[in-house]
């Protein structure tokens, strides 16, 4: 299983930034990873910087999220949805999408991604697939 350190994956954004913006080819998930970089401006500058990127810090008192813990996880639910893994994601995601814009309903899968690592954290369990996605559809369903 692949399991790359944080230096790895900070270094996997920045280049596929960099690539974007060079108009170099993409391979693989390089593609993916760019163009969730193009929808948060907000990163653009820390990506183009790849030696302060692999250096700062984000802890939770700073009140900040790692930039690249959350780009992490759209690329993970990205990977959820293509594959339908858990099973019904792609049809919980899709029926949010169909209340807002695509990239508004990732961001209610991240923080329920993010409530259910928590949990499964705290309680030192594995994550509850099950739970994940019926989270999800509980926040497509109508009021």
């Amino acid at each position: 299983m692949f399991n790359p350190s944080r230096e790895q994956v900070r270094q996997f954004f920045c280049d596929a930034w960099r690539k974007h913006q060079e108009r170099l080819p993409l391979v693989g998930a390089e593609v993916t990873a760019a163009g969730i970089a193009a929808r948060h401006p907000e990163y653009h500058a820390l990506l183009a910087d790849s030696s302060a990127a692999l250096t700062q810090e984000w802890t939770p008192e700073d009140g900040q999220m790692n930039p690249f813990l959350h780009l992490s996880l759209h690329l993970a639910i990205h990977e959820q949805v293509s594959i339908d893994h858990p099973p019904g994601i792609r049809a919980a995601f899709n029926a949010l999408r169909a209340k807002m814009e695509a990239h508004a309903a990732e961001h209610v899968l991240l923080e329920c991604l993010g409530e259910i690592i928590w949990r499964a954290q705290r309680e030192g369990k594995p994550m509850d697939a099950a739970a994940y996605v019926e989270q999800i559809r509980r926040a497509a369903s109508p009021l």
